[in-house]
């Protein structure tokens, strides 16, 4: 375990003592506190009263973005930079960084996101921290889909390769290492961290039209996720649907449908927070196999769901496909062949 990890925990222990919060938050987890040794008492004194008032700023900066109070996150924050700086916490501006960059990313402050991922990024490294460190790599992946987001397609596409190739040499290594020198945790973190770059590249791809090149991507996350995570675990599920749209799109109406409809039973079973969403992938893949009347009962269905635990997004979505499966019944009863908007091959949509 390193500092950054110990930091991470005493803040995340406080936090779950004093606010007796259960969810989860920080990039790493582990046990320690810190430690002075060597120092006099009076500058330990000093030193761990202000570390205590950084790890206050960071509990209170964390609750504030529970209750999505994110103005006041972002002062407590400010206030916890500025006091790590100042007492020269090295392992505390790691932390602090990486917190203000996630929360810079979730509001769409792109630009002041990258920025502060790249600051975090550079004191790690600069202390020692390797480039294959999973805390590294998690952050590559957030600027790599921050350029994706940009439309800096090279940077993007070097920021996924280089997470992804990290990873897979990384996780080659893992073979040859005993339980003793490694934890069965430790190699899964690293398995389900590949799993997600591998989930981020694909959206990527798929966004870029290289559906061919994304459907391997998606199989392979999805692989990974079962074996981890389980069949039935809310990943694993979103995985499988979101491989449905992929083949769905490149007319591979057959498998797509075998894919979501496995999806949504074991979602069903598993009681998936986001059921309305398979059912909503599971109706426009039947519409585009013209079975128009059962897409039109699940569509229905998911938007149900959708308006009664308040999912704006997934609702309009769903509004939308029904709006789709209104111009296709419509282009039916004119005999029009094909009957609305149709499903680009990955070369139509390339050349787009």
């Amino acid at each position: 375990m390193d500092s950054n990890e110990g930091f991470s925990n005493h803040v995340n222990e406080k936090s779950h003592n004093e606010e007796n919060s259960n969810k989860r938050s920080a990039l790493w987890g582990a046990v320690a506190a810190f430690s002075f040794f060597g120092k006099a008492d009076d500058e330990r004194d000093e030193a761990q009263k202000a570390e205590d008032e950084i790890i206050l700023l960071l509990k209170k900066a964390k609750l504030s973005m529970m209750r999505d109070e994110l103005e006041a996150a972002n002062v407590f924050l400010h206030q916890a930079i500025r006091l790590a700086h100042q007492t020269h916490n090295t392992q505390a501006i790691i932390y602090t960084y990486s917190l203000m960059a996630n929360l810079a990313f979730v509001q769409g402050q792109l630009t002041n996101a990258e920025k502060l991922f790249k600051a975090a990024m550079s004191f790690m490294l600069s202390g020692g921290t390797p480039q294959d460190h999973n805390a590294v790599i998690e952050m590559s992946l957030k600027l790599a889909s921050i350029y994706a987001s940009q439309n800096k397609n090279e940077l993007a596409e070097h920021g996924f390769q280089f997470c992804t190739e990290s990873l897979e040499a990384k996780i080659e290594k893992h073979k040859d290492l005993s339980l003793e020198e490694l934890s069965d945790e430790e190699r899964k973190d690293t398995r389900l961290l590949l799993g997600l770059c591998l989930d981020a590249r694909a959206r990527y791809l798929a966004v870029t039209h290289r559906l061919t090149e994304a459907t391997g991507d998606y199989r392979r996350a999805l692989q990974i996720c079962s074996e981890e995570q389980g069949e039935t675990h809310p990943q694993t599920l979103v995985l499988m649907s979101d491989l449905a749209t992929i083949l769905d799109l490149q007319g591979k109406h057959d498998e797509a449908l075998s894919h979501v409809k496995k999806a949504m039973q074991l979602g069903k079973e598993a009681g998936h927070p986001d059921q309305h969403v398979l059912l909503g992938n599971m109706a426009g893949i039947l519409m585009h196999q013209g079975q128009f009347e059962e897409a039109s009962r699940l569509y229905h269905e998911a938007l149900a769901l959708a308006q009664a635990i308040g999912d704006g997004e997934a609702a309009e979505q769903i509004q939308q496909g029904l709006k789709e499966l209104a111009s296709r019944r419509d282009a039916q009863a004119d005999g029009k062949p094909g009957g609305g908007t149709e499903c680009p091959t990955e070369g139509q949509a390339a050349s787009d």
